[in-house]
């Protein structure tokens, strides 16, 4: 006989076999349901001209689709969310800084060269002929439009629908008074304006009117005219604009460049630029090599720090070590972005604690944030404030699986404390540390928080054609490049961080040989 369930007077294992059935088609529900809002995303994607992203999303919802389908890839279907998000968050980025670091993607060139042509071919200027007061008259739920010139010409609309902003052309009549009503003040201008702006008031001479100011119609043509080679026209300068696919510009006659202009391949160009340019060469040289100094240094005063704190914890005569682990592993606990301005405060060269302390004992108030050395010492007193709590832990960890037999030899033959320190205690835990040193000056390497809240990269390096700063990093030197700079240049931040992620990237394969890991 079959065991039935209580409440439905069924099998057990044909209960079973249902509910798993209904758990398969509400899987397969949910796969389609995110294979459809992905396949709609690319369809977004592919008709905003975004095709990488559209790429990306398809890609991305056609593996979706198979790992979830099929029973052979039962297995992947675990891993697969944590392979999705290191696909669009991790490795999608970087292929596209890769691309964009051939490219002269900038502020300057950043739409495509249809939106350029469309932006350029919208310009209007303002043709000979009278300028037109404007005022606004109501007229029930409508307005009329007025239009009065110096001359004493006089033009009155119909009654619109100033709730309508589509583009429309307008015919107005000659009049001899304005209406009886007053008219609206400027703030219904104001409100109006939009609607305003997509009028054409055609005069009864023919005459074209549009929109030249808050208060003025006057006759506008179209700048620019388009020629069937792709050229355009410059009606108001009487020029020839011709694309040129090899910078991204339209150039004139003169040879000027038109912006805005659009993205284009240039090769290699960023990079050269970075080692061949003596305006940006300079101070990227000077800033890789503050960068390395700088990890490096962080590593070796937290690593001596926090060593010295670990040995003097395990001294047997110190009482209340708990308390003392405890009160020095605090910083760690702060978040550091408060810490760092905390230190900002007290390094302040004309009311900070430092100086007044320094002031009062030996009569010296040191300029932490203008002279460059001052500020790079600044930088590795606070990172090292920051960094040393994680290094005592690591110590601490490592000191305690020393055998303390190694100890009582050495005492037997007479070693002393400093001996033990450096005889026993540092050869056998540099080893262990030695791929978590690697880690911490790859972190150091990028520590974009501590410079950006800090010093910004301030003092600036005199005569450089980029921002920069000499307390900054390659990374916030690649940010200030970026988004910092009036011309925003996208591809040469893109090449830094591409150089960047080289370096990062060959740190953590020697980390990953050293701590014996193959790959």
């Amino acid at each position: 006989m079959y065991t039935t369930n209580a409440s439905r007077g069924l099998p057990r294992h044909r209960s079973r076999h249902l509910t798993e059935r209904y758990t398969r088609w509400a899987m397969r529900g949910v796969i389609a349901v995110l294979v459809v809002a992905l396949l709609w995303l690319v369809l977004a994607f592919h008709l905003n001209g975004q095709w990488m992203f559209a790429l990306l999303f398809l890609v991305l919802g056609g593996s979706l689709g198979v790992v979830f389908t099929k029973r052979s890839l039962m297995s992947h279907r675990y891993i697969f969310p944590a392979v999705a998000g290191l696909g669009v968050f991790v490795i999608f980025p970087l292929i596209y800084t890769f691309g964009i670091s051939f490219s002269n993607y900038s502020s300057t060139n950043l739409l495509s060269e249809e939106r350029v042509r469309d932006q350029l071919m919208s310009q209007t200027y303002q043709a000979e002929g009278n300028a037109f007061d404007l005022a606004l008259y109501p007229e029930g739920d409508l307005v009329r439009l007025y239009l009065e010139s110096p001359q004493g010409q006089r033009f009155v609309s119909s009654p619109l629908n100033l709730a309508n902003q589509e583009n429309r052309q307008i015919g107005v009549q000659a009049t001899d008074a304005p209406p009886a009503q007053e008219a609206l003040g400027m703030r219904a201008v104001i409100q109006a304006r939009d609607a305003l702006q997509g009028l054409r008031l055609v005069t009864p001479d023919g005459s074209e009117l549009r929109m030249a100011g808050l208060r003025q119609f006057a006759p506008m043509v179209n700048r620019y005219e388009a020629r069937e080679d792709g050229a355009l026209y410059d009606r108001r300068d009487e020029r020839l604009l011709t694309p040129d696919p090899s910078i991204g510009f339209f150039v004139a006659d003169d040879g000027e460049q038109i912006t805005p202009g659009w993205p284009v391949n240039v090769g290699l160009a960023n990079y050269t630029q970075i080692f061949t340019d003596p305006d940006i060469r300079g101070p990227f040289m000077q800033i890789f090599v503050w960068t390395f100094v700088f990890a490096a240094l962080t590593v070796v005063f937290t690593l001596a720090v926090g060593f010295v704190l670990a040995s003097l914890l395990q001294w047997d005569q110190l009482k209340g070590k708990a308390i003392y682990r405890t009160l020095l592993i605090l910083p760690y606990a702060v978040p550091a972005f408060i810490s760092i301005l905390i230190f900002k405060g007290m390094f302040n060269q004309h009311f900070g604690e430092v100086n007044m302390i320094l002031d009062t004992l030996f009569g010296v108030r040191p300029e932490w944030f203008t002279d460059p050395w001052m500020a790079r010492s600044m930088l590795l007193i606070v990172n090292t404030w920051l960094g040393y709590p994680y290094m005592l832990l690591l110590c601490m960890g490592l000191i305690q699986a020393i055998p303390q037999d190694l100890y009582e030899a050495s005492a037997v033959d007479g070693g002393g404390p400093l001996t033990n320190l450096f005889k026993i205690t540092l050869p056998l835990i540099i080893k262990p540390l030695t791929p978590l040193l690697i880690a911490a000056f790859a972190f150091n390497f990028n520590n974009f928080v501590l410079i950006a809240l800090l010093t910004g990269g301030n003092p600036d390096i005199l005569g450089a054609s980029t921002p920069a700063g000499t307390t900054d990093l390659l990374v916030s030197y690649t940010y200030r490049i970026a988004f910092q700079d009036a011309g925003q240049n996208f591809g040469l931040a893109a090449a830094i961080a591409t150089l960047i992620f080289l370096l990062v990237a060959g740190m953590s394969l020697l980390n990953l040989r050293l701590s014996k890991v193959k790959v």
